[in-house]
């Protein structure tokens, strides 16, 4: 099976009809295919894909004249939600520039490590952020600096009105100082209507530097080739098309296109000649619902915490979803509850995949019409997974640490070589740090991360179990479980919860779990809180739970 897996430099034949050697390929495919009709929308702004091209042009003009940046040098883009970020994304790829994708939500701190890392020698950045950049840009490489407001792309009148809002009225815009900068939509307008150089990238070159935490360490740029994400994105196109053929049509795009899920499934769209509708915002649950009633949604990108916030409230359930056909999860674990309360507010099923920021991201997704929630359903084409524990590949039902290879999987992480090598089996897999058993149906279903497992007296209990029970009760609005130091047990699992009502107590939360998981998976502790730390993308971050550790007086102890 291992000799059937594409080199990770290549993208298989088969699923690339079109012959697409780089990302910008897909642009100019969809340019010529889909001309006039809407590629992305932001603030009631819509871009067509012709649009598209001759803003990215624009911008991949400037890059050549104004700049000394050259093919292979990185530039950093740290913008929300808006549709300047496809303009500069394909407009710096276009000038051959490596993309290094920045949180917006940044610290000032984290800003600086990572243009260190990666020598990025230009940004983009929004100007609410600016002020952050003023205090470490001295300390990094970046030498050509973009700043931009939500509307530079609207018309003169709303323009005005969304800029002055953003700076006047919220307040958005602190104070900041960084002589050289210039207006993104300056740059813009300078070199509208003209044609960038024809740089010609290879499929081994590298596209982007995704940062994560990795499986292990520090944050870590994974080496995304052309290949890796013109792979995935036609690995994704291939399981979604079983839908049908027109789910692309409106996709709504919650999620940040910085993140590795939401980015490559925005590609799939575009490939698709479809259109996705960006929500900047989607913590502003009340302001999500209101943007999703100006649209008839086909497609919608989420994952389990906004599926529960939405389906929590009442104007949302009220919406008409009579056209979603396609509902994707990932980034974390697909709770039963959750998927039965989507399921009855919309009617739509949701798809659970699963992938890294290492896989470009997509490694398993369920198929659709054949749907076993609480599985990652099977790999993507061209996609081999063995479940491995002490160098052996395990059995059916065993667990082990999911590893995978594939022509989505990066090239290593940039400049760490020792990470690279230990974040791989001597035969090519990637270690995913995730454990997993492969069922007799085929199917994948993750146990949990390796580091997240809690052992109590010897005996493995995985948070996502536990927590999928007590997701499945109908006063709780989302947990997390995390191990304790126990004198008696090693550890135990604590539970932390979000309630619906304040009646719900803990001896009712260990009453659930007792008559759904065995013993010594029951929450030793429960304490109830008004709401979880969570990532940009709206994943429960559990390592923040564990520090600082209570007290005994904070908690309900109960034997």
């Amino acid at each position: 099976m291992e000799g059937q897996i594409p080199a990770a430099d290549s993208i298989p034949e088969d699923i690339n009809p079109q012959g697409f050697q780089t990302i910008p390929d897909v642009l100019a495919y969809a340019v010529g295919h889909y001309a006039d009709q809407p590629a992305f929308t932001s603030f009631g702004r819509t871009l067509s894909y012709t649009e598209l091209d001759r803003l990215s042009a624009a911008f991949a003009v400037y890059l050549q004249q104004e700049t000394d940046l050259q093919p292979g040098d990185r530039i950093a883009i740290q913008l929300p939600n808006l549709i300047q970020y496809p303009v500069v994304l394909y407009g710096a790829m276009r000038a051959g520039l490596v993309v290094v994708n920045t949180n917006p939500l940044y610290t000032a701190t984290e800003m600086e490590h990572q243009f260190k890392d990666s020598g990025a020698k230009a940004l983009i950045i929004h100007k609410s952020m600016a002020h952050k950049a003023d205090k470490i840009i001295h300390n990094t490489d970046v030498k050509h600096l973009f700043v931009t407001q939500v509307g530079d792309l609207h018309g003169f009148v709303k323009r005005t009105l969304l800029n002055a809002a953003v700076k006047y009225l919220k307040k958005m815009e602190p104070k900041y100082h960084l002589p050289g900068a210039i207006s993104l939509r300056t740059a813009l307008l300078k070199y509208l209507g003209d044609v960038p150089v024809l740089v010609r990238r290879r499929p081994s070159d590298i596209a982007a530097l995704q940062y994560t935490g990795g499986t292990t360490g520090v944050s870590k740029g994974a080496m995304l080739t052309h290949a890796n994400l013109l792979s995935n994105m036609m690995q994704l196109q291939d399981r979604i098309s079983g839908i049908g053929t027109d789910w692309h049509l409106q996709v709504i795009s919650p999620l940040p296109l910085y993140h590795i899920y939401a980015f490559t499934i925005a590609q799939v769209v575009l490939v698709s000649g479809g259109h996705t509708v960006l929500i900047p915002n989607p913590r502003d649950i009340d302001g999500f619902v209101k943007e999703l009633g100006n649209w008839e949604p086909t497609g919608f990108i989420g994952l389990n915490t906004l599926f529960v916030a939405l389906c929590n409230k009442d104007t949302f359930k009220a919406l008409d979803f009579s056209s979603l056909q396609v509902t994707i999860s990932g980034g974390m674990a697909l709770t039963h509850a959750a998927a039965e309360l989507w399921l009855q507010s919309t009617g739509s099923e949701i798809i659970e995949g699963y992938g890294l920021t290492e896989t470009s991201p997509a490694v398993c997704a369920n198929e659709p019409g054949a749907v076993q929630i609480g599985t990652i359903g099977v790999p993507v084409l061209h996609t081999d997974v063995r479940i491995i524990k002490d160098g052996e590949e395990q059995p059916i039902d065993a667990p082990g640490e999911l590893c995978v290879k594939g022509p989505q999987v990066m090239r290593g992480y940039w400049q760490r070589d020792a990470d690279t090598r230990s974040s791989f089996t001597p035969d090519g897999y990637f270690m995913t740090g995730d454990i997993a058993v492969r069922q007799p149906d085929g199917r994948f279903r993750i146990v949990d991360r390796a580091k997240d497992m809690i052992i109590v007296s010897g005996f493995n209990v995985y948070p996502n179990e536990v927590e999928d029970v007590v997701s499945s009760h109908p006063d709780v609005v989302e947990c997390a479980a995390i191990g304790v130091e126990d004198a008696a047990s090693g550890e135990a699992v604590k539970l932390f919860v979000v309630a619906k009502t304040s009646d719900l107590n803990r001896e009712e939360i260990r009453d659930w779990c007792k008559e759904r998981l065995t013993r010594y998976k029951v929450p030793k502790y429960v304490e109830f809180s008004e709401e979880l730390p969570k990532s940009n993308v709206g994943k429960i971050l559990r390592r923040m739970l564990k520090e600082p550790m209570p007290t005994l007086d904070d908690l309900d102890k109960v034997s």
